[in-house]
């Protein structure tokens, strides 16, 4: 049951994000910042806690729940470090899944030949 709930959730945000890319003239970058945007006020309000308990991956994986675990990470760094604590908690938080991103990219881009788009 867990991965149908993390299917549904995550393909319905996605389903959102493919709406706006079709019918607005938002580009793909405005839309991830939206989104990113929409999860960290949904985080630091407390309404995405429960989506991410019900959901799991599929609340946390999108977008949406990289801007939630920066805006937990900041209010948790906040009330342990005080305003320094806000700044370096975000950050702190989601180091992790940044650094396994770059990596992983550049793993790919070793191993991979692009294709030209002519």
């Amino acid at each position: 049951m867990e991965y149908i709930t993390a299917f549904i959730v995550g393909g319905l945000i996605c389903v959102v994000g493919q709406i706006l890319l079709d019918t607005t003239s938002l580009t793909p970058a405005h839309i991830i910042v939206t989104f990113l945007m929409i999860g960290v006020v949904l985080g630091a309000i407390g309404v995405y806690e429960p989506i991410a308990e019900f959901a799991e991956a599929g609340a946390t994986i999108p977008i949406l729940g990289f801007g939630y675990s920066l805006s937990k990470g900041a209010i948790e760094g906040a009330k342990a470090k005080g305003v320094i604590g806000a700044f370096a908690g975000g950050l702190e938080s989601t180091a992790g899944a940044t650094a396994a991103a770059v990596l992983f990219g550049y793993i790919i881009s070793v191993v991979s030949y692009p294709k030209s788009k002519s």
